[in-house]
């Protein structure tokens, strides 16, 4: 697997640990809540996801145009 395919499924991880964390945490089960979170946990994951991915660029570990450089 790719570096680029390990750091989406680390974003939708991520995603889906913070959503599940946001509900549990708030201890409200109300469809609006359940909403407003998922939609601020999808936010959460794509911001993450370009974070980690302009910090391995600038530590070069991953090239821009998706070829893994590091090591194996």
């Amino acid at each position: 697997m790719d570096q680029a395919k390990r750091l989406k499924l680390a974003s939708v991880a991520f995603s889906a640990f913070w959503i599940v964390g946001m509900i549990w945490w708030s201890g409200e089960y109300h469809p609006a809540n359940i909403i407003i979170l998922s939609v601020c946990g999808a936010a959460a994951g794509y911001f993450w996801y370009r974070a980690m991915h302009w910090s391995f660029g600038w530590m070069r570990l991953q090239r821009h145009d998706g070829i893994d450089t590091g090591a194996k």
